[in-house]
């Protein structure tokens, strides 16, 4: 990954309402993060320098996870910040699949993560051929450890997208 912006710590209230965006069936929340993503330095860039072949794309979750909570709150994100920014690239739930089921990284201690994510996403094979040197931008809720975002844009880098910005809402304060 080239680039990666989080706009808040992830601490009280941040923390208190992505939970309830998260894990609350409260998708509602997408609107009111993304507009409050892109006032924060550096977001409104990003996707002000895709063109109208680039992508912005979330974190998928497994089937599993997906079924549990009844959406995927990184796609979600993602359509309200392309549609917020003005963007001319499109959001797309469907480029980069999570093609196995992992252990919540919250269950994991640091050193972990990245192994439990080996593997765990590949981009859709009929389009991977498509991405030479598009630019790419990469949504996701929370960053933790970064495991999540460094796995996908390791996929998404190995299809061949040239530069990739992740954007996260918020960042778990270094120790």
């Amino acid at each position: 990954m080239d680039l990666a912006l989080a706009c808040f710590d992830y601490v009280y209230p941040w923390s208190r309402l992505i939970t309830r965006f998260k894990f609350g069936d409260q998708p509602g929340w997408a609107s009111f993060f993304a507009a409050r993503m892109l006032a924060c330095a550096g977001m409104q860039q990003a996707f002000d320098a895709l063109g109208p072949d680039d992508l912005v794309v979330p974190i998928p979750l497994s089937a599993e996870r997906l079924q549990m909570r009844g959406f995927n709150q990184s796609w979600e994100l993602a359509r309200a910040l392309a549609r917020q920014s003005g963007t001319r690239a499109s959001a797309d739930a469907r480029l980069l699949l999570r093609i196995r089921h992992t252990r919540a990284q919250t269950e994991l201690q640091r050193h972990e993560r990245i192994e439990n994510l080996k593997g765990a996403f590949q981009v859709e094979p009929l389009r991977a051929s498509a991405l030479d040197g598009r630019r790419l931008v990469l949504v996701d809720d929370v960053m933790t450890s970064g495991a999540s975002i460094y796995t996908a844009a390791q996929a998404l880098r190995s299809a061949g997208v040239a530069h990739i910005t992740a954007v996260v809402l918020a960042r778990t304060p270094l120790p």
